[in-house]
């Protein structure tokens, strides 16, 4: 390695998010010599529009807290349960299923406008060099030459376009979902807990809302999931925020009343808290060879990119810069091939049942045994406790939500202890 004095070592990083800046900050606090590339300045962010609806869950939350830089924790709302509803349309009023239950540590969501702005000022304050430009394949090729390891953790064109997609572990070749979010003021909060609200329309989409903290304060976050062609694919990028919340509030009303009920009062929380797209999930291979033949590590969004309807795009960044920091800080010799195949390797076994929980949710038709299983929840706390705790902690899913015989063997265990259970006297 290129060590100079007391440095163990110099990494390059492409990108200022959630992955990016809790890697650098990790490493220049075990004694590298940092640098991230960003191409928007920490007030271009903070000005800029709403750029996900992040939903972060214990554990992620776990390694901010590690950092010392979870700055937040006692102004944020806390999010403190999973409810999920589904719905018939010919029914709106009444759900047809529906259970609740508390998550194991309370999740929160920070307005990223609010939180990557001040990582960058922590960066730059504990030593940290931050580039404010553009990456490209040309800039990378010097980042390489310079650095004993390059991170991509954002990537758009022709950086994007080094990683090879992983077709064995990425089922779509379009997107599965027209999204569209909003942080808004005025939405009346539901009876009990603070909870991730979730509403499932079967063939037509979910909807989401959940509470979080922004620079102005408290709000909540509306995330529309709609399938594509179907009657909740309304949205068009150019329509004007009253245009957009008209639509939101068109859909609640004829779908969910309820939710409607709630939302009477809405407002954006400013002129840029309205987000419109769609997106493909995609995992791509993790290390991506240069032109010159140097080669460059992917990681969290770049290498697994998957839909927001379960929140685990920003807990998979934060458990990826988590791994990533252990494998860099605990390895001698160069970060070659085998290094970057091996750090990726590690991180799959966090990220591969969060892709796979994900997909099942995206799955239109759902499988029978996932069906099967919402019911279950609503019939036995334990089993809803259990979903709601697999958001913190998707490994968890493997052995039953994404497994049909494991959904029905763990569903009967559960029944036959309830009905051995004595009844008091």
């Amino acid at each position: 390695m290129k060590q100079v004095g007391d440095v163990r070592g110099k990494v390059t990083i492409v990108g200022a998010g959630q992955a990016g800046l809790a890697l650098g900050i990790g490493l220049i606090r075990f004694g590298f010599d940092v640098t991230i590339v960003s191409d928007r300045t920490a007030d271009e962010i903070r000005d800029g529009r709403v750029t996900s609806s992040q939903c972060m869950f214990d554990l992620a939350q776990g390694f901010e807290r590690a950092l010392g830089i979870n700055f937040w924790d006692d102004e944020c709302p806390l999010i403190e349960g999973l409810r999920i509803s589904a719905f018939l349309p010919q029914f709106p009023e009444n759900p047809a299923n529906t259970w609740s239950a508390a998550l194991g540590g309370p999740a929160r969501s920070v307005d990223q406008r609010l939180k990557m702005p001040r990582w960058m000022e922590e960066f730059e304050r504990i030593g940290g060099t931050l580039k404010i430009e553009s990456a490209t394949v040309d800039s990378l090729e010097e980042y390489a030459e310079t650095s004993d390891l390059v991170v991509v953790a954002a990537g758009k064109g022709a950086i994007a376009g080094l990683f090879e997609t992983d077709t064995a572990r990425s089922p779509y070749r379009e997107p599965q979902r027209s999204i569209a979010m909003f942080y808004v003021d005025g939405l009346a909060k539901p009876s009990g807990r603070s909870m991730v609200e979730f509403s499932i329309i079967p063939e037509i989409g979910e909807y989401l809302t959940y509470p979080a903290l922004t620079a102005q304060g408290p709000c909540d976050i509306m995330l529309f999931e709609s399938i594509p062609g179907r009657a909740w694919d309304v949205w068009s990028p150019t329509d004007s925020n009253d245009e957009l919340l008209s639509r939101a509030k068109g859909l609640l009303a004829e779908y969910l009343p309820r939710e409607l009920r709630r939302a009477q009062e809405i407002a954006l929380i400013d002129d840029n808290a309205a987000l419109i797209g769609r997106l493909t999930p995609t995992v791509r291979k993790p290390v991506a060879t240069l032109p010159s033949g140097a080669a460059v590590l992917g990681m969290a969004d770049v290498v697994v990119l998957n839909d927001p309807i379960t929140a685990q795009g920003s807990n998979n960044a934060s458990k990826c810069a988590d791994i990533y920091l252990q494998k860099i800080i605990r390895h001698s010799g160069d970060y070659n091939r085998a290094f970057m195949s091996d750090a990726f390797g590690e991180y799959w076994k966090t990220a591969g049942p969060a892709t796979a929980f994900t997909n099942q949710f995206l799955s239109s038709p759902s499988p029978r045994h996932a069906r099967d299983l919402q019911m279950a929840a609503a019939q036995y706390p334990e089993i809803a406790t259990r979903f709601a705790h697999c958001m913190n902690d998707p490994r968890d899913t493997v052995d039953w939500i994404l497994d049909r015989d494991g959904a029905y063997r763990y569903t009967s265990e559960v029944a036959n202890r309830y009905m051995n259970f004595p009844m008091a006297s």
